[in-house]
């Protein structure tokens, strides 16, 4: 770790802070008359506790760099809370991984550690890239046996010829929340125990940013992904 970036980064860590409390998606039957609903979709495996999120169709490569902050290490609880909109229909808003149960009372970016913090500003943030729709959460020591697989499965595409297959029978089974061609699935690395949860990323392709949750005690209680700010997009439309 860069110690200059790393100086520069607490003196504005404060303004890298989700001004929505997002653990409030999970707890409200509705967020500006907009109707929420709470989801589980599995576990997620964090051997090392150095957590990647990313697009797995486009973005999960090796050699990707997890964020520099550690979590703590082991399998956890995947939670979705969905948007029920009559206009957006069901729309996946937030994703949470708990690693406490512990309230959170601030939320910080998660970053890699060489971002450009220089003329960072208030309410504007970093995010992940997503590009086919998708993001999943995993360890950068899942990483190799995810690349491994990738090998040895050797198709041309991996969603056509591997994943949508996953993914219309998640529906099935599972068909609320879900459109019919499937939204999320818990998958686990064939050969391993290590569980990847991938899942719809809000309104589409963009970038989306990551936060850890810091309970009253500075403590690491959760990791929040932020797809749909429900005010903001309501906002949106009304202009």
């Amino acid at each position: 770790m860069n110690e200059s970036w790393l100086q520069k980064w607490n003196e504005v860590k404060d303004i890298l802070v989700c001004p929505t409390d997002l653990e409030a998606y999970f707890t409200s039957d509705e967020i500006l008359s907009q109707k929420m609903e709470v989801m589980d979709i599995g576990n997620v495996s964090l051997p090392s506790g150095k957590v990647i999120v990313r697009d797995p169709l486009v973005y999960l490569n090796a050699g990707e760099k997890p964020y520099f902050i550690e979590v703590p290490k082991g399998d956890f609880p995947v939670k979705v809370a969905v948007v029920k909109s009559e206009e957006w229909g069901d729309r996946y808003a937030v994703v949470k991984v708990s690693f406490t149960n512990e309230k959170p009372v601030v939320y910080r970016e998660a970053l890699i550690g060489n971002e450009e913090l220089e003329e960072v500003g208030e309410g504007e943030y970093f995010g992940f890239s997503v590009d086919a729709g998708l993001a999943c959460i995993t360890d950068a020591e899942v990483i190799p046996y995810f690349d491994k697989f990738l090998t040895e499965i050797n198709v041309e595409n991996i969603y056509d010829d591997y994943f949508a297959g996953l993914f219309a029978q998640s529906y099935k089974m599972n068909p609320e929340n879900q459109r019919d061609l499937g939204d999320w699935i818990s998958w686990t690395i064939p050969g391993t125990i290590y569980q990847i949860p991938m899942f719809a990323s809000g309104f589409g392709d963009g970038a989306y940013p990551v936060y850890f949750a810091y309970d009253t005690n500075n403590e690491i209680c959760g990791l929040y992904i932020q797809f749909i700010d429900i005010e903001l997009a309501l906002s949106d439309e009304d202009e």
